[in-house]
């Protein structure tokens, strides 16, 4: 499955903002934006004023790199939103959030949206007892997520779910640690959503 493989540092600061791509890295002053708060490559550090399209443009590539999404998966989640009733905007940020990997980088039991990802593909969690070893799988209201009975004497799970005590998990979802599991409450409400994109400008830019 094709997916980007580069430097996740190089994306923080091309968009000039903070993408946590990196877990706990981000939060030191190790963090690539602060050390070099100006756009990789040769004219990096030039301004340079963008057009509406290129505004637009950068919301949505701030989005799919938070998600670790490529563009045609991108556009087809854009498409169920404008298909469901409501907001297509604040719709497409609840299916992301939907997702399984980023629902275990909720639940505190990964550093990273990367990270969970890589635990999922490797077949550590269970959606309702069944294991589940797809990233992009769209969880429901009332699914129970749970580490794999196979993996909870791993070492690094272990270590995952201790530092999981410090990490505080949004209202739309519960926590179990001592069943190292958790179950999705309800959908999240868009305060709920804390990534720094102006979904507005998304709805924008593919209703040209």
């Amino acid at each position: 499955m094709a997916r980007y493989s580069g430097a996740v540092c190089r994306l923080c600061r091309r968009e000039g903002v903070k993408l946590y791509l990196k877990g706990e890295r981000c939060y030191t002053d190790k963090c690539a934006i602060d050390r070099r708060a100006y756009a990789p490559g040769q004219h990096g550090q030039g301004r340079k004023k963008l057009s509406e399209y290129g505004l637009q443009l950068r919301e949505k590539q701030k989005a799919r790199r938070v998600y670790g999404i490529l563009e045609k998966q991108f556009r087809s989640y854009y498409e169920e939103a404008a298909r469901r009733k409501g907001i297509t905007g604040e719709n497409l940020l609840q299916i992301l959030e939907s997702r399984l990997d980023n629902v275990v980088y909720r639940l505190g039991f990964a550093a990273s949206r990367p990270e969970a990802r890589q635990l999922v593909r490797h077949g550590h969690f269970t959606v309702n007892g069944h294991r589940v070893d797809i990233p992009s799988y769209l969880t429901k209201v009332g699914d129970v997520i749970a580490i794999h009975p196979s993996s909870q004497e791993s070492v690094k799970i272990k270590v995952l779910v201790e530092q999981a005590e410090n990490r505080t998990v949004l209202a739309w979802l519960e926590r179990d640690l001592s069943a190292k599991s958790g179950r999705v409450m309800r959908v999240p409400a868009r305060d709920e959503i804390d990534i720094p994109v102006a979904e507005q400008m998304i709805v924008e830019l593919y209703s040209r």
